[in-house]
């Protein structure tokens, strides 16, 4: 019965793995990413490459400017400044949809807008939606993807029955399939925890698109009586009648901040400035803390007083932890450099589980004529290495596009997305093409692409390693050490597998000689 079990188990970690891999290795390697999404932002704008140690900000001196960016009686808000993301910014609804203009947190004067969506605007939303807004499919997509990998977990740790014993086991073998078959243990057993925790808490955060029914039925008014009843919001309606002038925004953000302990704000938001019902809402950062906190304090926009404090109750604020859990916004840079390579050791997880499925089958579907494992082998090249190619090609079509680019009516950060795209599609023809070797090329190319996105870095901004480091700027100098180490990584993995592909075809013609002279 126990084996019987396992066996079922088995059946299903192996097929729920290739069928959902691809889609879990582009959640996975995205999710990485977006652990530095700010530090890529500022790499790939260079205006917002500024640095801010937490200075005082004086706020008020921009209630004039957002006032004249902003239509009469339509909210804005100002997002303070943080040493990850420097820039402070108001942001409002404009003609256009939702307009932000930045602003440098020391002499408050306007800096060059961001010209790419880099990784808070478009890594990010890939991981969660995959750019697929209609009928929420990306999001469903990637619900679907967070219950495959709880159950690849469960079904892994169950038909895995020396799991501590494999785990301290590489067997150096001839035999690819072997050393394929410990790294996926190895890669499992280190990271089990966290991806579980990673998928359950992703699908958590997302539980009401999920299970919108329970919202329906629950709450009066639907998703938006969810949201006032589990968030405690605080609103008043539009008068349409003038009132007096903005009050002191220091003032609230200073009594805000004594009731918090000390904690900064990071939001700042005006609702119908100028009319007789104007508000404030003042938000903590989220930076302080795991829970990404959302007890803000609402106050009459004239007066300074405090109209509304919300309180969140406790299920809401476990909701809160896992959603902090997940996105990891807190300020604790060892935490999130451990994030950062247990990402990556997902997505090695998830590639030695294609290459053992590829390589443990070759042998048998060739001789039955089949052709199943060319066609899973071109998915893997093309659904791993590809997204990694397209995410360096992003970088470098970054550094090589000049300032207000345009083609065919798309617009700078347009052009970056459709390179990124492209580069993604292709490298599918080329893993059903170049088979074996596409892994080995695509290493190579990976490798040179990343040397590439550095020099062009420096080239275009002056902001090298050694200066950008001298000058405090720590996330670019950071940005172009991880390249050189992933170009390393890609290049000593390249020559390693060229070697292996001689070797085995040395092996091959002379089997081939030994046959014809016997």
């Amino acid at each position: 019965m126990a084996a019987t079990f396992r066996e079922s188990m088995d059946w299903l970690h192996t097929w729920a793995g290739l069928v959902i891999g691809l889609l879990l290795f582009a959640v996975f390697w995205t999710g990485t990413l977006c652990v530095f999404d700010r530090e890529i932002d500022r790499w790939m704008n260079p205006s917002t490459r500024l640095v801010y140690s937490g200075e005082p900000i004086a706020i008020d001196s921009l209630r004039e400017e957002a006032s004249r960016l902003a239509p009469h009686a339509a909210p804005w808000a100002i997002v303070m400044p943080t040493p990850r993301d420097p820039a402070l910014w108001i942001g409002y609804r404009g003609r256009g949809g939702f307009e932000r203009t930045l602003f440098d947190p020391l002499t408050l004067k306007t800096v060059a807008p961001a010209e790419s969506w880099a990784g808070t605007r478009f890594f990010f939303p890939f991981h969660h939606t995959l750019h697929i807004r209609i009928w929420n499919l990306g999001t469903w997509l990637t619900g679907l993807a967070g219950i495959v990998m709880m159950a690849l977990c469960i079904s892994g740790v169950i038909i895995h029955r020396k799991i501590f014993t494999d785990f301290f086991t590489l067997r150096r073998s001839r035999q690819p399939q072997r050393m394929l078959l410990d790294l996926h243990n190895t890669a499992g057993t280190l990271g089990v925890i966290f991806y579980f925790v990673m998928a359950f808490s992703g699908v958590t955060i997302l539980a009401s698109v999920y299970y919108p029914s329970g919202v329906w039925v629950a709450f009066d008014g639907g998703r938006s009586g969810y949201v006032q009843e589990t968030y405690d919001v605080f609103s008043r309606p539009l008068l349409n009648q003038p009132g007096p002038p903005l009050g002191s925004l220091e003032a609230m953000v200073a009594t805000a901040r004594d009731a918090w302990g000390g904690l900064n704000p990071g939001l700042v938001r005006v609702f119908h400035h100028g009319d007789m019902n104007s508000y404030v809402e003042v938000r903590p950062s989220i930076e302080a803390e795991v829970a990404m906190r959302t007890d803000p304090f609402f106050f009459d926009a004239a007066t300074g007083e405090i109209l509304y404090r919300t309180y969140i109750r406790e299920t809401t604020q476990v909701q809160q932890f896992l959603t902090g859990l997940h996105f990891a916004q807190f300020r604790h840079w060892t935490l999130r450099w451990a994030y950062f390579a247990l990402g990556l050791l997902g997505c090695v997880l998830i590639v030695t589980g294609f290459l053992f499925w590829v390589e443990s089958r070759r042998k048998a579907h060739v001789a039955a004529g089949r052709r199943g494992v060319g066609f899973v082998e071109g998915l893997a090249v093309g659904g791993t290495g590809g997204m990694v190619l397209a995410t360096l090609a992003f970088f470098v079509a970054n550094r090589l596009l000049p300032s207000g680019a345009t083609l065919m009516g798309g617009m700078r950060y347009e052009l970056e997305i459709w390179i990124f795209f492209a580069v993604w599609v292709l490298s599918f023809a080329h893993g059903w093409t170049r088979r074996t070797a596409a892994w080995t090329d695509q290493c190579w190319l990976a490798a040179a692409l990343c040397v590439l996105a550095v020099v062009l870095n420096g080239a275009t901004t002056g902001d090298h390693i050694l200066r950008a480091w001298a000058a405090g700027k720590l996330a670019v100098a950071g940005m172009d050490l991880v390249l050189l180490a992933g170009g390393f990584a890609a290049a000593v993995t390249a020559w390693r597998l060229q070697r292996r592909r001689q070797g085995a075809s040395a092996t091959q013609l002379r089997h081939h000689l030994e046959g014809q002279s016997s």
